[in-house]
Parts: structure tokens; sequence; C-alpha cells
């Protein structure tokens, strides 16, 4: 396996592994079916990471692939003190390495099978289970998959949101405005979802969050039948009943929050303004200031501009190129992305050099220039937008793709005109260096 070596022995009984001269591996805390989890420690930092090791063969064989994608694209979207953190993603020729926050508090669905929780409790879960599933919204994303054992609790009893392998994103909406693959765990899963006619992600995600309070405050499920059918009836005609120990505000909420009709259903918003959201939580053990649980609006901007797929960045390096393993079909189109360490007046000043070359027009501002062709076309004036990210501070990726024009004339540009002139400040890594940052 590329740039991991074993400190002590060889195969799956090591105690130890060093991956890519970054990490120390140790002990396994987890595994399913595609992926095993490790502690690791960062050997820079000493700090300690949980490391996603993912078999690419494996997940190919099965088509999984795509969601192996779509989990990194959506921890890599979602930055939130109640979300799991992603810190890198690293490849050898066989493997994926997903380093992620470490969470050591257990799944929140070992404190529920222990009993149901006290009021107080559940709405202090409850009420940063909302703030980490709106930021995810406020971000084009949805889980598909909320529930108890995707919820689990740092060291402070704070919570925080895994498993992103079903969440999609709002570019993934077809015309009508609607997703439409059935998804999730069944018992936790919205009716219109079952209903496979196209649903709403977010009035989804409101559902299952609906059914996770009534768990915190019950004990048991809202819905539930051996018979898989039978369930699913029930939870289409909304079939449930709140236990006598429910409060009045909190039976009202669920109440709400369990709306068969997604039209109807109570939003994220209107949870936020109800009298026993709000309700304030008496502290307990050390909290996060409530204010930290919402970022600075320009921050969050900024955050919007400059997220990438965290597998954009990784295809980047020769050393780890792992492009071909996730592009379906070759497209007509071709996209030029690339690295560079130089910074963003650099590669807009080379831009503007190459436009002059050519007699393009220039329209630039700090995080995207446009080349307008002055002449005509097949299919009008060609034009080539380039958006640069700022993935840290001396790490910058720039995005090269077609804005107007005939696809046959922009790949002619990209290729006699574009590549040659950034060759020299693309950044290249060697197989040997360590993996391209993520």
């Amino acid at each position: 396996m590329m740039g991991e070596k074993s400190k002590r022995g060889s195969g799956e009984g090591i105690n130890t592994t060093l991956l890519h001269g970054k990490y120390e591996l140790g002990r396994l805390l987890g595994h399913g079916t595609f992926a095993k989890v490790y502690h690791a420690r960062n050997l820079k930092s000493g700090k300690s990471v949980a490391m996603k090791v993912v078999g690419k063969e494996k997940v190919m064989k099965v088509g999984m692939m795509e969601q192996i994608k779509r989990e990194i694209s959506a921890m890599n979207m979602v930055k939130h003190p109640n979300i799991v953190q992603l810190h890198e993603v690293m490849a050898s020729k066989s493997k994926i390495y997903i380093a992620m926050e470490l969470v050591r508090g257990g799944e929140l669905f070992n404190k529920i099978a222990r009993g149901r929780l006290r009021e107080e409790t559940a709405r202090l879960y409850f009420q940063q289970l909302i703030s980490a599933v709106d930021f995810c919204h406020s971000r084009g994303v949805f889980h598909r998959d909320l529930k108890p054992e995707n919820l689990l609790l740092d060291e402070d009893g704070n919570l925080k949101v895994t498993d992103f392998g079903l969440s999609t994103f709002s570019e993934h909406l077809r015309h009508d405005g609607l997703l439409h693959t059935t998804c999730g765990t069944p018992a936790y899963v919205a009716p219109e979802v079952i209903g496979k006619k196209g649903y709403d992600g977010a009035k989804a995600d409101i559902w299952s969050c609906g059914v996770i309070l009534y768990v915190l405050l019950a004990g048991f499920l809202p819905f539930q039948d051996d018979n898989l059918v039978a369930l699913y009836k029930k939870i289409y005609r909304g079939d449930f009943k709140c236990p006598p120990w429910f409060s009045s505000d909190a039976r009202r909420l669920i109440t709400k929050l369990l709306d068969p009709n997604p039209n109807t259903r109570v939003t994220i918003s209107k949870v936020m303004d109800s009298s026993w959201f709000k309700k304030p939580v008496p502290m307990v053990g050390p909290r996060r200031d409530e204010r930290e649980l919402k970022l600075d609006p320009e921050e969050s901007s900024s955050m919007k501009e400059s997220t990438m797929n965290a597998f954009h960045i990784i295809s980047l390096s020769e050393g780890f190129n792992l492009s071909p393993l996730f592009e379906e079909k070759k497209k007509e189109e071709k996209e030029i992305r690339f690295a560079t360490t130089r910074p963003a007046s650099s590669v807009i000043s080379r831009l503007e050099e190459v436009a002059k070359a050519v007699k393009f027009d220039v329209k630039k501002s700090e995080t995207k220039v446009t080349l307008q062709g002055q002449e005509r076309g097949r299919k009008g004036k060609l034009a080539i937008a380039a958006d640069l990210y700022a993935v840290t501070p001396s790490f910058l990726v720039v995005e090269v793709k077609k804005d107007n024009g005939d696809t046959l004339e922009y790949n002619q540009f990209c290729s006699n005109e574009l590549r040659p002139a950034l060759k020299d400040i693309v950044w290249r890594n060697s197989p040997a260096e360590n993996p391209t940052p993520a």
C-alpha cells in the first residue's frame, strides 16, 4: 500500500501503522461492510483523529463509490460545532483515508437504550440537532438518514451529527424540484420518501428529527410493527400516540413534526420559534456558548464560496490521481482543474496575458476571471470562466470551464492556449510525498 509502513508486523494484526508518514494508525474502533475506522494520531500535532479506511476496489465492485464521494463532499461543506469535522482526505493505490474528528462519548443511541431522557436533557440534544440540520440545509445538504445511531456525543456531552453517506445536495434535485431516491432507516423515514413520488429533502429531515425527539422523550419509537408494510401504513397515516408523561408543549411540537403531509409539516424556523424549543436548558457540564453555534455571516459566505469537493482536490495531485475511478463517463467538454502555490494575483495576471495574446476581453474579481472572445464563433462568442478557491492561505485551486460558445472551440482554446500558458505555475506532487491536502 503506497506510503504506508508497518511499525510492528504486518496484516490486520498490526499494533500501529505509519500512514503516509503523517499519521500513526492504532486500534480498530469499528467497521462496516466497506470501511474500517481506526484510532489515529497526527504525528506533527499529536492530536487524535478517527481514520476511516475505505477499500476502493470493494466499493467500486458494488457501485458504492458515488456514496463515498457524496459523504466526503457533504462533510467538506458543513463545518459546524455539532457536526463531525472532516480534517483531510488521502489516498493510496488501493485505499481512501478519511481523517475525521474523534468523538469519544459514543452514540446517543446507547444513552436512549438505558431508558428515556429527562425533558431538559432531550431539549438540549434536540436544540443541537436542529442547529446542525438547519446549517446543513443552508448549505444545500440534506442528510436523509438522521437517527440516534448517527448522533454521537463528545467528551462534554455535546451532540455531533455523523454518517453523511446517504446525504444529497440541492443540485441533485430533478426538474420538479424534488428528490427521488428512497433511502434511510424505515422507522425514521418520512412518508413521502416511502411513496417514491419525490420529496423535499429538508422536510424529510425534519420528519426524522421529529422521530428522534419522540424517541428521546419516550424511550421507544412512535411507529413500530414487525411487518414492514404495516409499519409503512402507520407512517403514512401518522398513526402514533404520545405517552402521558409528555408535556403539552412537547406533544404539540411532535405532532407538528410528525405531520404526514409535507406541505403542512412544521419548518425548522417554526421549530426554533416554538415555546418548547426556546425554553432555556439548565447548564449541564461544560457546554459551549450558544453563540458558537452560529457562524459569522461573512465567514459563512466565504466558506460557501470556497467550498470544493474533496475529491476534486485529491485528483489534482499526479501521485494520488483518483479521477479515473470517479468519472462515470468521459465528458465531451473538458474541464481544467489545477492547484498552485502561487498567489491569486499571479494566476489572474497569467490569465490576463493569455487573454491579451488572443485578443479576449477580461472581467475579474478576487475569486473569478472571465475571458470573453471578441469574435463570434459557431455558437456565439466563446467565454471561459476561471474560479479561484483558497483551500489554505498558501494553496489555491483553480477551476476553468466553458461559460459560453462552442465546445470544440473551447477544447481547442484549452489545448493550444491555456494549458501551455499555465504549465509552469501548476503545483505537482510526487507519489513519495505527502498526500494532497483536502
